[in-house]
């Protein structure tokens, strides 16, 4: 069925309405169909300060949507003969610490390698993402990890350590450095101008795109960053350049086997699939097989949504910070499907009654982990996980889920204080709901060192609450507010540039009941170990 071009206007103009009506920061969007870009809209303000209209011809920081270009590095160079996926990542990255050798090129590309991700390692260390921190401090900061999040291959988690990294790889073998060989191997012969990696945060870039936040104080603010940021999310682009990509993708130009392995996908060790493919997220919505990514950035996002059953992409980028391309992009795609047959309604959330009575904090105790479900006043429920706050949807058995990319979660309630959580490689846990009133533990209260992220945090009392203040290898930061949530578990509340999250930290005890340290636990770094000094 072909798309009707007019009733895919109107509709996608209404949907734009709130950015064209306001004088904020813009949107773009781009809808491709057989690899030509069909339809095209720009609202709202690549630039406030300057009245710059957004367009699909204005640039922006594409974030995670880099990826997927790093990954086609990485295949290319494995189609020249000078690496295979299996191949033990140190033996291209020796100053890689051996954390497990059976950490392979795989792992990190698939997101399984168990390692910690370099922005929370940061943020441990009270580093912000408007914090200057150059690459040689980032890869300091994974050179610095003893223990890794899980076995490699058993688990997913999202971790853009693993991106540097075959970045790091991509340049090793090549013998240039990332961006030179992009440009030359993918950009330059795909027309592909407005797109470059600018790893740089302070470079001054023709028709990029400001990236806002809202202002304390009202209207908006620039979003600050400062994080040297290469193979893992540093790439401007534009919805045009992005749809000259997606159009290879249907002609071929450049790359075949290469390009149909971005979006193959690779099983856990326990034989489950992993939806997290070389750079691309493999998943269904509606019935139909999905192939996208998001990114993330302050001041930026992107959703890259291509449907290749239907022959259909849509493209969203924003400047404004709390906006929702992916939302967006799947709006525009419900227009596009509506038509055709075979394909699901989009499923109803449960009833207002029981979202509410799902409504609660709930702790899983095995993994020092808190999760908050909210019911919305709209009918929908919030979903938040170490402060990462995304709508939930309902998966095609019912249950709620994440439809975010950098974490898997699927929710049935067993009863009023208990529910089942399914992770990642079939992981199930029940997490049972937390009583409000818990009080601090004692012994909290003290000097914490951790080697790892070579960082002192001192926990004391100012005024009437308990506070984390951090002394790091870049930064001091603080005060951090510490909330009890159960025993010997508290939450500890990071404010930041690019979300306001927490960390999920353990009280450990001797066998006496004395306080011996704290272990850990943020959304990308698992089991940190802080021990007590004096």
């Amino acid at each position: 069925m072909e798309l009707d071009s007019l009733l895919l206007e109107r509709r996608v103009d209404a949907l734009l309405a709130p950015w064209t009506e306001r004088k904020g920061p813009g949107v773009a969007l781009g809808v491709v169909r057989k690899g030509e870009l069909v339809l095209h809209r720009g609202a709202g303000l690549a630039s406030i300060e300057h009245g710059v209209p957004a367009g699909p011809g204005t640039r922006f920081r594409i974030a995670s949507v880099s990826k997927q270009f790093t990954c086609a590095a990485i295949l290319m160079l494995r189609e020249e003969g000078k690496l295979s996926l299996d191949d033990p990542a140190r033996r291209h990255l020796p100053e890689l610490p051996d954390l497990d050798p059976g950490i392979t090129v795989a792992h990190l590309m698939h997101n399984t390698s168990g390692i910690r991700d370099m922005l929370e390692i940061q943020r441990l260390g009270g580093a912000d993402l408007g914090t200057a921190v150059d690459s040689a401090t980032l890869l300091e900061g994974i050179r610095r990890q003893r223990r890794l999040n899980f076995a490699p291959g058993s688990r997913f988690l999202y971790s853009n350590s693993n991106f540097l990294l075959l970045g790091r790889i991509a340049e090793h073998l090549s013998g240039e450095p990332l961006p030179g060989f992009l440009e030359r191997r993918i950009f330059a012969p795909l027309g592909m101008s407005d797109t470059r990696m600018v790893e740089d945060p302070y470079e001054a870039v023709p028709r990029l795109a400001t990236g806002y936040r809202p202002g304390e104080g009202g209207g908006w603010a620039r979003a600050p960053h400062g994080f040297r940021i290469g193979g893992e999310g540093g790439l401007v682009s534009s919805v045009e350049d992005l749809a000259l990509w997606d159009r290879n993708f249907t002609t071929r130009r450049i790359g075949a086997d290469w390009l149909d392995a971005l979006s193959e996908q690779t099983p856990f060790n326990n034989g489950r699939e992993n939806f997290y493919a070389r750079g691309l997220i493999v998943r269904g919505y509606r019935g139909v097989r999905t192939v996208s990514h998001s990114g993330l950035w302050p001041g930026y996002r992107t959703e890259f949504l291509r449907v290749p059953g239907h022959e259909v992409t849509v493209i969203a980028i924003t400047n404004d910070s709390t906006a929702d391309p992916g939302a967006l992009a799947k709006r525009v795609l419900d227009v596009i499907l509506e038509e055709r047959p075979g394909i699901r309604p989009a499923r109803a959330l449960p009833p207002p009654g029981e979202l509410e009575a799902l409504a609660g904090r709930y702790l899983d105790p095995d993994s020092t982990t808190t999760l908050d479900i909210a019911a919305t006043g709209d009918g929908g429920a919030m979903l938040s996980l170490n402060g990462l706050s995304v709508k939930a949807v309902v998966a095609p058995d019912g249950r709620l889920m994440s439809p975010a990319s950098s974490t898997a979660l699927f929710i049935r309630p067993l009863g009023p204080e208990l529910i089942e959580v399914e992770q990642d490689a079939g992981h199930v846990a029940r997490w049972h709901r937390v009583a409000p009133g818990a009080a601090l533990p004692p012994g909290l209260a003290g000097t914490w060192r951790s080697e790892e992220m070579d960082a002192v945090w001192t926990i004391a009392p100012e005024e009437d609450w308990l506070a984390v203040r951090v002394r790091g290898p870049v930064v001091s930061a603080g005060p951090w507010r510490v909330e009890a949530v159960e025993g010997d578990v508290v939450r500890v509340h990071v404010p930041g540039t690019l979300m306001n999250g927490w960390l999920d930290v353990r009280l450990l005890r001797d066998a006496a009941g004395a306080p011996t340290g704290l272990e850990v636990h943020g959304g990308r770094a698992k089991r940190v170990a802080y021990q007590r000094l004096g």
